[in-house]
């Protein structure tokens, strides 16, 4: 299986005191990843964002294994887990890859659970995940079921 991946260099300004990367950082590289897959694969979901589609976040969570500090070169994968009717759940994998040697070594994993939603302001209901959002993730996913959606265990193939 396929991963999008994007790559980042840890900056001062995301790092905290002690000189390693504040956690809340790897939520927000965690978005980035995604609205650069949106951009890159599914350009016209982000026009629905401007009407009235919405990607509400409503489960995100990260394990640590490693610090990072600044000027460190991070790639973030992002791999497909699950696509239901209206929801879709992502996996990430934060590495610091050994630019001379290509070994990887996983800092932090994440998840992270999106449901789709359509309306505006204070009315919104549940709607089904773009079809060009869909056809977008297949090459990110597994072809067998689970629940109403399908379910992905991917691997570390670069896009």
């Amino acid at each position: 299986m396929r991963a999008y991946e994007i790559s980042h260099i840890v900056g001062f300004e995301e790092t905290n005191l002690v000189g390693n990367v504040y956690f809340v950082h790897y939520f927000r590289w965690q978005g980035r990843c995604r609205e650069m897959f949106l951009m890159e694969h599914a350009p016209d979901v982000l026009d629905e964002i401007h009407r009235d589609l919405k990607l509400f976040t409503i489960k995100c969570e990260c394990e640590y294994f490693a610090e990072l500090t600044a000027f460190q070169r991070l790639t973030i994968r992002m791999t497909l887990v699950d696509l239901t009717q209206t929801q879709i759940e992502f996996e990430f994998a934060y590495l610091d890859i050994d630019a001379e040697t290509g070994v990887e070594n996983l800092v932090a994993r994440g998840r992270q659970r999106v449901a789709c939603m359509r309306g505006n302001g204070l009315q919104v209901e549940p709607t089904r995940v773009p079809e060009s959002l869909r056809r977008a993730l297949e090459p990110y996913q597994q072809s067998h079921r689970l629940g109403d959606g399908m379910r992905a265990v991917a691997g570390h193939g670069a896009d």
